[in-house]
């Protein structure tokens, strides 16, 4: 199948993840989608933000390098060595959800290349910076590494969900 077929699937990889490569793409806000249940319908943010945080990863059984966002990270764990215990180097395996390119919104202002700050996802322009193949994914929640992002990759599992119920089960959102 191409890659633009593969959308909201899950993929399962395994493989190791190049540390030195980092980019961020911000400002975001973590994801709980309990306290979010309950606060449905009220119009206040909790007011943190940070970056969600993408890696290389190499995948060894395809032999080739792709993007995996690992998911968010408050400011304060920005840099990698606040995250000492999300640094693996041995192979892990990997459950994602596939993405494509965002397009640019109005208002959202372009990425940065030179500061690494990523406001969208450019598979293009990331894959250039990175070396790698132009494949990104969402890592899931089972995916998570003790020690390393913080968040609990909730808005992996709430598109998936939302896309399922939509186009799956013909719900109404």
């Amino acid at each position: 199948m191409e890659i633009k077929q593969l959308e909201y699937r899950r993929v399962k990889v395994r493989g190791h993840f190049d540390h030195s490569k980092e980019l961020n793409v911000l400002p975001r806000s973590p994801v709980d989608p309990e306290r979010e249940a309950g606060e449905a319908g009220k119009i206040s943010t909790s007011g943190e933000s940070g970056p969600n945080v993408i890696k290389p990863f190499y995948c060894t059984d395809l032999g080739i390098t792709i993007l995996v966002n690992r998911g968010y990270v408050p400011k304060d764990k920005i840099r990698p060595e606040t995250r000492i215990k999300g640094q693996v180097t041995e192979n892990v395996d990997l459950v994602g959800v596939m993405r494509l390119t965002e397009q640019r919104k109005p208002f959202v202002p372009p990425n940065n290349v030179e500061t690494n700050r990523w406001h969208y996802r450019d598979l293009e322009a990331m894959a250039k910076v990175t070396g790698v193949e132009e494949i990104f994914i969402d890592a899931v929640l089972d995916s998570t590494i003790p020690g390393g992002n913080e968040h609990m990759y909730g808005l992996c599992a709430a598109t998936s969900y939302m896309w399922y119920a939509k186009f799956i089960k013909r719900i109404a959102l």
